[in-house]
């Protein structure tokens, strides 16, 4: 596999008034609005990864903070994660649930988790190696979506600069990424991963301080991948912000730009914890192109 360098696409600080968007955002939101106008030089290809569910004991108070806001009791969710191929090169999208927990049900207070099988067991079982990922993006610092990350140490990381230092610590999930000479993309900004517009992570914060969301312009047409500017449909409708977000009206303008770049590519909408959300994409091992 070809290693690469990330560009940076556009830096995109998000204002704080009124969801209004700097210049750089309204570049950037054009640029994504292009799928249709580019050509791809090297071949897209998107597949689903299970890399986790779990059961939210009270959905409603967990990511509500107000009673009522969504029906009360339990609610299972998904945690995907996703293989981006572009030519030669490998993008894995998120990690998942660390894989100590397969074959589990680990009661963590809130939910219950559970993991089927390791990403490394399923990539196998489409040819590819750890050592064949060339860059691992995560969408954000939370542990379902970073517990894999450290099976990749030969990988370029691609994450959040606020969320990459946040998760320093006992638990550091990205330990093999802090030794000198390790290469880290940290993003404040969006990211054109492979330089051609066909994949761009979207800086959206306000889930976490420098959360991102991934469009990924495949020939079938643009896929938009919510990382967790969303946990549900219901969250996507009545914008639902979670108590434990950092911040509200980050999360509210993200919400905006999201829904903004999904109408203006016409991409299809997956949100990575919903799991009606899972027959939008073909079923594992098969690839979306």
């Amino acid at each position: 596999m070809r290693r690469l360098t990330i560009g940076l696409l556009a830096a995109s600080t998000l204002l704080a008034s009124c969801g209004g968007q700097s210049a750089a955002q309204n570049e950037a939101d054009a640029n994504a609005a292009a799928s249709g106008a580019q050509s791809q030089a090297a071949k897209l290809s998107l597949t689903r990864l299970d890399c986790g569910s779990a059961t939210i004991k009270n959905f409603d108070k967990f990511f509500s903070d107000k009673p009522g806001f969504y029906e009360n009791g339990p609610r299972d969710v998904t945690d995907s994660c996703y293989v981006i191929q572009h030519g030669d090169q490998l993008l894995l999208w998120d990690t998942g649930l660390d894989p100590t927990l397969k074959g589990k049900m680990f009661d963590a207070g809130d939910m219950i988790l559970r993991v089927k099988q390791t990403l490394a067991e399923q990539l196998a079982q489409i040819g590819v190696k750890p050592e064949d990922v060339d860059i691992v993006g995560i969408s954000h610092e939370h542990a379902d979506h970073t517990g894999q990350a450290a099976l990749f140490p030969n990988a370029e990381l691609l994450i959040g600069a606020k969320d990459f230092e946040d998760t320093k610590g006992e638990k550091d999930p990205f330990g093999p990424w802090r030794k000198e000479g390790a290469r880290v993309h940290r993003a404040s900004g969006d990211v054109d991963v492979f330089g051609d517009g066909s994949v761009t992570a979207l800086h959206l914060p306000g889930h976490t301080p420098d959360h991102m969301a991934l469009l990924v312009k495949l020939a079938s047409g643009p896929v938009l991948l919510s990382g967790d500017t969303y946990h549900s449909r219901e969250a996507r409708e009545k914008r639902g912000v979670p108590p434990f977000n950092t911040s509200r009206e980050q999360t509210l303008q993200s919400m905006d730009r999201f829904e903004k770049v999904a109408k203006d590519t016409g991409a299809k909408v997956v949100i990575q914890h919903e799991p009606r959300d899972i027959g939008l994409l073909p079923a594992f091992p098969q690839a979306a192109q």
